[in-house]
Order: C-alpha cells, then sequence, then structure tokens
C-alpha cells in the first residue's frame, strides 16, 4: 500500500536497513519490526532481501525488501525512492553493510583496498546522504552506522578494513555535530566477533574451518563466547528508538567485554 509521504505515520515510524540480508542487519529488521517499525530490508542480494521481509510479514509486521548496491550512488538513490514511496518518508536508517578478507596489509594491493573502503566506509556515506536530508527537513532522525571493533582498536589481517570502520566512526561524530540541532542523532554500533557468514568465510579460509580461531576468540571474551546478531540487534535498536534523543555522537561496543575502553 502506497502512503501519501507528505503525512508521516508517526506511530510507525519507517526504518531502512542496509545489508538487511546479513545477519547482522536481518537481526536489526526483524528487532525494529517486533517494536513497531515499518522496515526496508536493503540488500545487493535482493532474493535473501525479500525473503526476511517476507518473514516479518509472516508475523504481523510490515516490510518490504528492496535491491541495493552500496558501491553506486545511483543504486543507493534508486533504493530509496522506491522505499519512499512504498512506506513513506525514511525516520530510521541503520547501515549494516560490511565485508572483508583477512591478509596481511602487506600482501594487499590498491584494486583490494578501493573495494574494502567503497564498500565499508564509502557505501555507507552514500547511504547517509540519500536520507539525511529528508530527515533534517522533518526535524526527526536517527542514522545507526555500524561499524566494528576493528575500528576501535585495531584487529590483525583487517588493516584496511579496520581502517575503513574507524572512518565510519569518526565521519559519525562529525555528522552527528551537523545534525544535533535539527532533530537527527548519529550514533555508531561496533560489533566484537560475532557469528555471521563473514566470520563463517574467513573460517573456510583456514585447515580447521576456523575452529581453532572460533575457539580462541571465546576463550579471549569474558563472557565466554562470541556475539549472536540478536545479541547486537537490541543495541541498534535504542539508538534508532524515540527515547536516544538526547543521545547522539556516541560509539557503543558490544563485544561482550572484550573490549573495554
Amino acid at each position: 500500500m502506497t502512503r501519501d509521504t507528505n503525512v508521516p505515520d508517526m506511530t510507525q515510524r519507517i526504518a531502512l536497513i542496509t545489508g538487511g540480508a546479513g545477519g547482522i542487519g536481518s537481526e536489526a529488521a526483524r528487532w525494529l519490526a517486533r517494536n513497531g517499525r515499518a522496515v526496508a530490508v536493503a540488500d545487493l542480494d535482493g532474493a535473501t532481501s525479500d525473503n526476511v521481509a517476507a518473514g516479518i510479514r509472516a508475523e504481523g509486521g510490515r516490510a518490504m525488501g528492496v535491491v541495493m548496491d552500496v558501491t553506486e550512488g545511483s543504486s543507493v538513490e534508486a533504493a530509496v525512492a522506491a522505499v519512499e514511496a512504498e512506506l513513506g518518508p525514511i525516520e530510521v536508517l541503520v547501515n549494516a553493510v560490511g565485508w572483508d578478507r583477512m591478509h596481511p596489509f602487506l600482501d594487499t594491493d590498491e584494486e583490494f583496498w578501493h573495494e574494502i573502503i567503497d564498500i565499508n566506509y564509502v557505501g555507507m556515506l552514500r547511504c547517509n546522504k540519500a536520507v539525511a536530508k529528508g530527515m533534517t527537513e522533518r526535524g526527526w532522525g536517527r542514522i545507526v552506522n555500524v561499524a566494528s571493533d576493528a575500528g576501535r582498536v585495531g584487529s590483525s589481517l583487517e588493516g584496511v578494513y579496520s581502517g575503513a570502520k574507524g572512518g565510519v566512526i569518526a565521519f559519525s561524530k562529525t555528522l552527528a555535530r551537523e545534525l544535533a540541532k535539527k532533530g537527527v542523532t548519529v550514533n555508531v554500533v561496533c560489533p566484537g566477533p560475532t557469528d555471521t557468514a563473514l566470520l563463517a568465510e574467513f573460517g573456510q579460509t583456514m585447515p580447521d574451518g576456523g575452529k581453532k580461531l572460533v575457539s580462541s576468540l571465546s576463550r579471549a571474551i569474558p563472557m565466554g563466547r562470541i556475539a549472536v546478531p540478536a545479541d547486537v540487534a537490541p543495541a541498534i535498536g535504542f539508538f534508532a528508538s524515540d527515547e536516544a534523543g538526547f543521545v547522539t555522537g556516541q560509539t557503543l561496543s558490544v563485544s561482550g567485554g572484550l573490549t573495554m575502553a
């Protein structure tokens, strides 16, 4: 059902989740839907986005899937336009896109750098730019950029990814300052090691399938296990809530105590 975009339904704010077909993104979409948001599940993988949205609708939520390639400005703009035509003006943006490959920095090349930075940093810039102006015009908005503890403290074999996610944190603080008086908050959630498809892909490059990696990470984390996406979603949900209106420019680690500074 198409809604008049000039008359926002403030009883059900519209949330756009990029990387919404992934582990953290899809869990964030479900969490937001359960808590009264209408959600647009955006991802390069359109079929999985549609499946996530269908699951939300089956549980009584309001959701749509939409194809978005964050490395292409025209794709981001088209996806935003499609969401606003179908659901209404976007009032919550969650940027959950992330991708990496583990390599020693000295073994990487510029092509790899550009790919990592375009997906993890520049793609986030495109999405923020595409929705923030409308938020400021309406005087209300919540932006949650998902970075990584790798961007806070560094991570061996993830030098370029760590740098890109560090850039997400610094940019978000700056945007938070610029938009604070316009009713828009900008915050960052930094997951620690999390059981996602990306971690599984890392494991596939190891002789034991990543069992030693998971075991060593679990031992290092005070809570004794790596995170699951459901551990991260509530942190995203808090920053996206109406109640978090006086919280902006903040970075929250969800790491089971692995990092505490």
